[in-house]
């Protein structure tokens, strides 16, 4: 109490206090003081008219305690013009001294105070030991969501703000704000942008040309990394600096459109680690569905490794009694030779494939919903878009101008006898609705749903979604991936491979022995011994060796009891050039 009674008194006699403050505050002082000295006056004039003397100071005395609403009751008049007197200088003192003198002190002393101490709580440059931070310009639900996920993955991350509210805001829900505009040179300067690990730009395609030129100007090594909105503006945000431009809304187009089963290809790539791909597969309409894993035998027959089960949004560790149904999605891993049979062990012969199908139905026909129609034609699979407008440009393939909740309109669509159902618009309570509706029409198709906050994703689960994929995890998981290659690899909004070196608490033990598995729920995909040598899919009696760097993959809450209970120990030269290069691979590949 004693700190802030003495910076609000700092701040009542600091000189850069505003003119139009002191006016106010003067001259609310001189009218209650000629009030007070006025009503005084008329107290020695009425008790000389009542036949009483006072002194000059129980005048100021009597008025204070009237107009201050004391009233002891010592020095009272007797006449009516006396009473009608006390009367009026009681209600002036209400006035002066409960209302107007409170909202002064409030308005012109208080709240400015306040400002002040607002003002200072939020940032405006970083200290100079700050590095390795990453900077996100933009406050938008996608830009906070990655802020969140950076700060799971124990990378600092300031949100860079134009506004204080906005600031003060982020900083109540426990992120970290700086308050800069974004077109200053010198805002990048005080946050230490040369010693950042990247600028990450979330805006228009306009603004954001003005934020990378002004970072790239006043720190031309910054890494800057961002976001378009259309395709043209690529081109101008790397001419003004951008290290790495994305078109995200392209991004997801393609994730879903490789989720869509294909009678030919049922396997869908996710990442490499060198020799080690990862790998999902739905288990719809497949030899697998009412199996159990320990029925299928698909480590005997293919090699792959199943290293988890996806069942409408909740990540599971598979075991052998697990039963794979029809919403079942298999996490697998293994050499491309051993995905390449797990694919073949999944796949009806050629003549049967998509050419033969009816065609896919894409709900929404906008960026996503155009990438995932170019992406289905690139792979030979028949869709068709249905959406409002007319106008859409999407090449050979076919649009049907409608609304999707019209039940007739969607039986002309073919929603009878499509095989897969992909809901695209931006709007997730839309594809909530659209979801629950088409599960209604076909309990049997496969239906995908584009999520755009990671809150959502298990409401569309819930509605009936087969897979749903978020655009904010998307975009986290990009930059995760480009910030940390030797690191982690994010795959999707909870889901992430991550690599430790072998300490004293498991060199010496074999995998059934470490307890990885049950005590933090990670399965194990490889170890990089070394000696330069590599084991996929290790054996339960696999021994690790003290400096070896183990590979794992785990949910976020897994990963936080691995650290509990093993410590992350990043190993201090970085991946392998063979496993490497499997990163450097799949980046290409994304791009």
């Amino acid at each position: 109490m004693f700190k802030y009674l003495v910076s609000f008194l700092v701040h009542l006699i600091q000189p850069e206090r505003t003119q139009s403050h002191r006016r106010v505050c003067v001259r609310f002082m001189l009218v209650l003081v000629a009030e007070i000295v006025i009503f005084s006056l008329l107290f020695h004039w009425l008790m000389l008219y009542e036949g009483r003397e006072y002194s000059f100071f129980t005048g100021f005395y009597w008025t204070f305690t009237v107009m201050s609403t004391l009233g002891f009751g010592d020095i009272t008049f007797t006449s009516d013009l006396g009473k009608i007197f006390s009367t009026v200088v009681l209600v002036s003192g209400i006035i002066f001294f409960l209302i107007l003198l409170p909202f002064t002190f409030l308005q012109h002393f208080y709240i400015p105070w306040m400002e002040k101490q607002k003002k200072e709580m939020v940032p405006r440059s970083l200290p100079q030991t700050t590095t390795g931070h990453v900077l996100i310009a933009g406050t938008n639900p996608i830009a906070l969501n990655l802020a969140e996920s950076l700060a799971r993955y124990d990378m600092q991350a300031f949100l860079l703000c134009g506004d204080m509210q906005v600031a003060l805001q982020l900083m109540g829900r426990g992120l970290n704000a700086v308050l800069g505009e974004y077109d200053d040179k010198e805002t990048y300067r005080r946050l230490q942008a040369d010693r950042a690990a990247a600028l990450v730009v979330m805006d228009s395609d306009i603004r954001s040309a003005n934020i990378v030129f002004s970072a790239h100007e006043a720190t031309p090594d910054l890494n800057i990394v961002a976001g378009v909105e259309k395709l043209e503006a690529r081109d101008i945000l790397r001419m003004a600096g951008c290290s790495h431009c994305f078109h995200f809304y392209s991004l997801l187009g393609e994730a879903l459109a490789r989720r869509v089963i294909h009678p030919s290809r049922r396997v869908s790539i996710l990442g490499h680690f060198g020799r080690l791909v990862l790998a999902e597969a739905p288990v719809m309409r497949t030899p697998l569905a009412g199996k159990t894993l320990w029925q299928s035998r698909i480590r005997e027959d293919a090699g792959v490794s199943v290293v988890g089960v996806w069942t409408r949004g909740v990540f599971s560790l598979p075991r052998p009694d697990t039963i794979f149904g029809n919403s079942t999605v298999l996490m697998v891993a293994g050499t491309a030779e051993e995905v390449n049979a797990f694919n073949r062990m999944l796949s009806t012969p050629v003549e049967e494939t998509a050419a033969k199908q009816p065609p896919t139905i894409i709900i929404g026909g906008g960026r996503v919903g155009v990438a995932v129609a170019r992406s289905l034609a690139r792979r030979g699979i028949n869709a068709i878009i249905v959406d409002r407008k007319k106008d859409i440009d999407c090449g050979e393939i076919p649009v049907v101008c409608g609304e999707a909740s019209d039940l007739s309109f969607m039986e002309r669509a073919g929603i009878r006898t499509t095989p897969s159902i992909i809901v695209t618009t931006h709007d997730d309570d839309a594809n909530i609705y659209l979801t629950i509706y088409c599960r209604s029409l076909r309990p049997d198709a496969q239906i995908i749903s584009r999520a755009s906050l990671d809150k959502n994703v298990n409401g569309l689960h819930l509605a009936g979604a087969d897979l749903v994929l978020s655009l904010a995890s998307l975009i986290s998981a990009t930059v995760i991936n480009l910030l940390s290659p030797n690191r982690v690899l994010m795959l999707n909004e909870r889901l992430a491979v991550f690599r430790s070196k072998i300490t004293d608490i498991l060199a010496g033990k074999t995998l059934k022995t470490s307890g990885i598995r049950n005590n933090t729920h990670c399965s194990v995909l490889a170890v990089h011994c070394r000696d330069g040598s590599s084991c996929i899919n290790p054996p339960a009696d696999f021994e690790l060796k003290r400096d070896d760097v183990i590979y794992l993959i785990g949910d976020n809450q897994a990963q936080q009891l691995y650290k509990s209970y093993y410590g992350i120990v990043m190993p201090d030269e970085p991946a392998s050039a063979q496993w490497q290069a499997g990163i450097q691979l799949e980046k290409r590949e994304q791009a």
